[in-house]
């Protein structure tokens, strides 16, 4: 059974690939237009077609133009890819930045003085086959080795990392090899590579798309749980996984905190100074609790400036150090902008739940706390306690 492809038509189908994935994607994803994401990978897929499409027409065409312009167009365009995907999933800095700048330079000055000192097909074989995997190793390790990467992400990291070893074989092999390996011969190598590329542009373009559906659909998610404000969880979902906590602590037979918490005088601290400086204190407010939460915490927002917060495994007197401590930063922050301050109030419970507790009942009752701190001269935190 034969094995060997034709070349030429391979590229035929990387050239027509890469253009077709641009229609597409370009028709389906109009949002993505304006963002540096999609131009960079818009922009890779078309230096890729042009660098494939002069790699085609290899002997009918000048050399310059079919190997030295071919492979700095395919070196820009593997760059651009990797910086794009890199981009999808903001693991692009500016250090990165910088690694590709010079990078992309390198390996374009470096083929074209292979070029000059020693214009063999192996030579540029090895070099381009090495430079085109140092471009695509670095979102391959990234996509294998982030933290709370997604299974997509494992899976194109791997699959990447497989079209490097593959590159790196490539290039080997023809550094090492005493026999002239044509590039647009048939051949055992040659088919190897090529068949490389073409899983390398249906890998890029497929999984590119299903990145942007993947974020579209986190971003779906977090619409519909979290206050597009604050960033709190919305009441829907504090009631939720409020539920879920509070059989995990009657489970686990430990103490729940239920803290319910205002803004003082919040409709003056409209009235007076704006609803665009009355959101600036929500948000504020909000960030300021955040960075005291562990992550087994829930922070919600009920509505207006009413916020509940559950802490599973809290006790009496650590939910109060932990409610008295909020109070304190919070009145070391406020608007600086506007020379503001603002304070809160906070009604705190503690329960040990069992299989009869009901988080609405526990909102009602913290609800009383908090009507008794405002009661007591507001800035304060007010414990209740309830029998269950």
């Amino acid at each position: 059974m034969n094995f060997l492809l034709d070349i030429k038509t391979i590229c035929v189908t990387l050239v027509i690939g890469h253009l077709f994935t641009l229609v597409l994607i370009t028709a389906y994803w109009q949002q993505y237009k304006k963002t540096m994401t999609f131009k960079s990978f818009f922009y890779a897929k078309l230096f890729q077609a042009l660098s494939w499409f002069l790699i085609m027409l290899r002997g009918d065409i000048s050399g310059f133009l079919s190997i030295s312009l071919a492979n700095t167009f395919l070196f820009i365009g593997i760059s651009l890819e990797a910086i794009a995907l890199l981009m999808l999933r903001g693991l692009f800095t500016n250090r990165l930045m910088k690694i590709y700048a010079y990078l992309t330079t390198f390996n374009i000055v470096g083929f074209q003085m292979i070029i000059f000192l020693d214009n063999t097909e192996n030579a540029r074989l090895a070099f381009g086959s090495l430079a085109s995997a140092a471009l695509l190793i670095i979102p391959a390790y990234q996509f294998i080795t982030t933290n709370k990467a997604s299974l997509l992400m494992r899976l194109m990291g791997y699959l990447y990392f497989l079209v490097v070893l593959t590159l790196m074989a490539r290039g080997i092999i023809a550094l090492f090899s005493n026999i002239t390996i044509e590039l647009v011969s048939s051949g055992i190598s040659q088919s190897t590579s090529f068949l490389a590329v073409f899983i390398i542009m249906i890998l890029s373009n497929t999984g590119f798309v299903l990145l942007l559906k993947e974020d579209a659909d986190k971003e779906l998610i977090k619409m519909a749980a979290y206050d597009d404000l604050t960033n709190a969880l919305n009441r829907r979902t504090f009631i939720t996984r409020g539920k879920q906590s509070l059989k995990d602590c009657v489970k686990n037979k430990i103490p729940l905190s239920f803290i319910l918490f205002d803004i003082d005088h919040f409709k003056k601290i409209n009235d007076s100074n704006g609803h665009n400086i009355g959101d600036k204190v929500l948000i504020n407010i909000v960030n300021c609790i955040n960075e005291r939460l562990s992550s087994n915490h829930l922070l919600g927002r009920y509505g207006g400036d009413e916020f509940a917060m559950l802490l599973p495994g809290m006790g009496d007197s650590d939910s109060t150090l932990f409610a008295e401590n909020i109070i304190k930063d919070i009145e070391k922050a406020g608007i600086n902008e506007i020379q503001l301050s603002y304070t809160i109030s906070l009604g705190v419970l503690t329960v040990l739940p069992d299989t009869h507790t009901n988080l609405d009942e526990l909102y009602i009752t913290c609800d009383k706390a908090l009507y008794l701190a405002k009661e007591n001269g507001r800035n304060c935190v007010y414990r209740i306690c309830k029998d269950y």
